[in-house]
């Protein structure tokens, strides 16, 4: 570097850093209005009920995912502070600190000039890596792979630029280890890390090719010849992960699982990059909404979709008209953005997914990455060669670029806050800090499990979206047991009230009555219809000539329950199907009168009949 650009560069230097600290203070803010959401609550369900060490927990293929790295750091967390969003939100904050870092060595890396600023603002800001973020789930997911891939990039250039001599051989193998520790970090956080070694390879061919030499005579001096011998080692030790990781995402990935549609596939790809990407070069959407209990998704205005393809258009023109390669760096983007969607589109393609899944956004921050990768190497990329009035037009380049990155900035901020307002309106935080306190009120309690409300976690989540799995690392809080004579539940709100048990089925009374108790051996109580295999709450009154055990069973695993003299409730909860539920006496001499009971699922007792 010449001592007339190093002043430039330190400008550009302090500018890229007002850069990042700005974007990490929108980010903390984001995430301090946030709170856990969804998988979340189900990877904290998985690390409650598993060991966090065995691979039944960081081995399972979650919707298709393999992360044991994220699943560590997850179970880890919640260890430390069960449901409490602060760790998570910190380790988000943090996740994209180091990101963000990594980005923009890269991109000084790969240029000096005002186009890595340009770069940077652009993968700070933008709308594409803002959904993901927010979310746990998936931040643990998609920042360590940003950070990686960032890093792997920017030493694939370094290895591969200016000749085999120009680092001496100590820098270049740190450079290839810390590039392999990096890849194997990012792969166990999220399989799609596996597309850093096709994007860090590209990236190197076109950051060499336009070097005096390089593409003249045979195909020993292609940029794809150079680039690969220059680095051997790193392409070597990069290539031998990906196919052996490879390997065990596909022999223990249920990526495949469900029914899929070319057709609906190819329509969720077109509204990622239509109603996604597109718009998000202007800095949009304004609009974000949300159906409970999906993500908040994208609603770009016509006129943000139309100026977002009139701008790429025109900047397509213009770096072909002043930049040499710019084809070849268009055509990678190109591939990457709609390559990239493909396989997540096919995982997510059945028939019955809404389109609106395209416009969460949750699927780009890697491409608005390689978007930032493919800006830095047009600016350094050589100028074409033209006439007066062209290179003057050049020159004005660099103030149009920072305009339109400032006007960037402050569309995408927008979209951000608004993103921000709508991913607020969700009940989980609310739900869970209610919940939180009221369990540990009442300690003294045994309660039933139940499912969490359906805006909170769904059933299609089973058995994760149960309050034993949520609140299973929870310290303060009821016992979860299969009986008690005081059944509380939670409410859709996370308040502890009475309970009671809703009519699926009703129990015949036994025979006799508290005065003259008749069921003294195993007796059957009718119920008034079938039920089928399932883990049911029973209620039963009861009145005993003395304090006992007695055994009940619905056809399944029999479970013993204690019981007093006197009249009382009981409550239990045992699998089964069947017409009957079988009561049997184990204490010597205890005999007992039940009245009318009832079999169904744990609710609030305001709501049953």
């Amino acid at each position: 570097m010449t001592d007339e650009r190093a002043p430039a560069f330190s400008r550009i230097t302090i500018a890229a850093t007002v850069l990042i600290v700005a974007q990490a203070v929108v980010r903390a803010v984001l995430v301090a209005r946030g709170d856990f959401y969804w998988d979340d609550l189900i990877i904290i369900g998985r690390a409650s009920s598993h060991p966090i060490l065995s691979w039944d927990y960081l081995g399972h293929s979650h919707d298709g995912h393999l992360m044991p790295g994220a699943f560590l750091l997850a179970g880890l967390t919640t260890l430390v502070a069960p449901l409490q969003w602060w760790l998570p939100a910190a380790t988000l904050v943090v996740l994209q600190l180091i990101a963000s870092l990594a980005v923009w060595r890269m991109l000084a890396i790969i240029t000096r000039g005002p186009g890595a600023l340009v770069a940077l603002a652009w993968y700070l800001f933008v709308p594409m890596t803002v959904s993901a973020y927010v979310w746990w789930a998936a931040g643990i997911n998609t920042l360590p792979l940003q950070a990686a891939l960032a890093f792997v990039v920017g030493n694939a250039v370094l290895l591969t630029r200016g000749g085999p001599d120009r680092l001496g051989p100590a820098v270049r193998k740190r450079l290839v280890i810390w590039s392999v520790i990096a890849f194997v970090v990012a792969l166990t956080f999220f399989e799609k890390s596996l597309m850093i070694v096709p994007v860090a390879f590209v990236a190197a061919v076109l950051a060499v090719r336009s070097e005096p030499g390089v593409g003249t005579g045979d195909y020993r001096n292609s940029a794809v010849t150079v680039a690969f011998t220059r680095a051997r080692a790193l392409w070597g030790w990069l290539a031998g992960l990906f196919v052996a990781w490879a390997a065990l995402f596909l022999a223990v990935s249920t990526a495949t699982a469900g029914s899929h549609s070319f057709g609906q596939m190819w329509k969720l790809v077109w509204r990622s990059i239509n109603n996604a990407m597109v718009p998000s070069t202007v800095g949009g959407p304004w609009t974000w909404d949300r159906w409970i209990p999906s993500p908040p998704m994208g609603f770009p205005a016509l006129w943000m979709i139309i100026a977002g393809w009139v701008l790429i258009a025109a900047v397509a023109v213009w770096s072909w008209q002043t930049r040499r390669g710019a084809v070849g760096i268009w055509l990678a983007v190109v591939v990457y953005a709609v390559g990239a969607q493909l396989p997540v589109m096919w995982n997510r393609s059945s028939e019955a997914t809404a389109l609106e899944l395209a416009q969460t956004m949750r699927y780009l921050p890697d491409t608005a990455l390689v978007i930032a990768v493919a800006i830095a190497l047009m600016a350094a990329s050589p100028k074409r060669g033209a006439h007066g009035g062209a290179r003057s037009a050049s020159r004005g380049a660099p103030i149009a670029a920072a305009a339109g990155a400032c006007l960037l900035v402050v569309s995408a901020l927008v979209s951000t806050s608004s993103f921000s307002t709508s991913w607020r309106d969700d009940p989980t935080g609310d739900y869970l800090a209610t919940a939180r306190a009221s369990l540990a009120e009442h300690q003294d309690l045994v309660m039933f499990d139940q499912a969490l409300p359906l805006e909170v976690l769904t059933p299609v989540a089973y058995p994760y979206n149960q309050i034993s799995r949520v609140f299973g690392r929870v310290e303060e809080r009821p016992a979860f047991g299969e009986y008690t004579d005081e059944l509380m539940v939670l409410d859709q709100h996370g308040e502890m009230v009475p309970g009671g048990v809703s009519p699926v089925r009703e129990v015949k009374p036994s025979r006799g009555s508290c005065g003259r108790p008749t069921l003294t051996g195993p007796t059957r109580l009718e119920l008034s219809g079938p039920l089928i295999d399932w883990r049911w709450t029973v209620s039963l009154s009861y009145c005993a000539n003395r304090d006992g055990e007695i055994e009940v069973s619905l056809g399944g695993r029999a479970l013993r329950v204690p019981v007093q003299a006197g009249l009382h409730p009981i409550y239990f909860q045992l699998p089964g199907s069947g017409e009957s539920l079988t009561v049997r006496p184990l204490t010597e001499g205890l005999a007992l009168h039940t009245g009318a009971g009832r079999v169904g699922e744990p609710i609030v007792a305001a709501f049953a009949p």
